[in-house]
């Protein structure tokens, strides 16, 4: 499975984010100025100021949540959560089709993710699209709800035709960079999970949990 959405924020976290976006109207600023060479001549939406109190606190509460979700963990594998960034589109604005740098000055860019703060109901166009080999997905989040992809993937934000996307972005760098081996893990761990769960521990499921411990140690890095 390449791709996870799941919900990340509860409604009134949700609605104290917004609060305090709305607050810094002063501290918008042209996204185009974190964007990379090929990416910037895309890119048309506000970015909350990085370096700004508000952003740094909403960000450390991001890496928080993200971190306390046993889901996430067993998907992502992360082992450092960087380039969090707050984005706002306004009517006419997108984010054109591009990739994401390998390599960031904060880590290196396995996967890729996008929280929603604005339900997906509030605003008309907007979709993001992620590209496979042969397929395009579309998605449209509700608020409060994450989605989590590769970062090797050509992606882009369609453009908005009514209303406000409020949206946080950000990026993990995995202990496992490999997307096939993450999925390997990923199923072996749920798989174990619900072997527990269903049937109770026992000394077969106590050698599962110990292979994929082994081989979580063996391809991570």
């Amino acid at each position: 499975m390449n791709f996870l959405t799941s919900q990340l924020l509860i409604q009134e976290e949700i609605e104290a984010f917004i609060k305090s976006l709305k607050k810094e109207n002063t501290l918008w600023e042209d996204g185009k100025r974190t964007a990379g060479s090929h990416a910037s001549m895309v890119k048309n939406n506000l970015q909350l100021d990085r370096e700004s109190e508000i952003s740094k606190k909403l960000s450390h509460l991001i890496k928080k949540k993200i971190l306390s979700s046993p889901l996430i963990k067993s998907f992502a594998l992360p082992k450092i959560i960087h380039g969090i960034m707050f984005t706002k589109s306004l009517n006419h604005m997108q984010y054109g089709r591009h990739i994401d740098n390998p390599f960031m000055s904060s880590g290196r860019a396995d996967l890729s993710f996008t929280i929603s703060l604005t339900d997906k109901s509030s605003y008309d166009g907007g979709e993001l699209i992620i590209e496979e080999m042969n397929s395009e997905k579309e998605f449209k989040l509700h608020s409060g709800e994450i989605i989590i992809y590769p970062s090797t993937y050509l992606h882009s934000v369609k453009e908005i035709k009514n209303g406000e996307r409020i949206v946080c972005v950000g990026w993990i760098e995995s202990y496992v960079k490999s997307i096939e081996e993450r999925e390997y893990l990923f199923d072996l761990d749920a798989g174990a999970k619900g072997l527990l769960a269903k049937n109770g521990r026992s000394d077969e499921l106590d050698l599962i949990f110990k292979s994929y411990s082994n081989l979580l140690r063996l391809l991570g890095n």
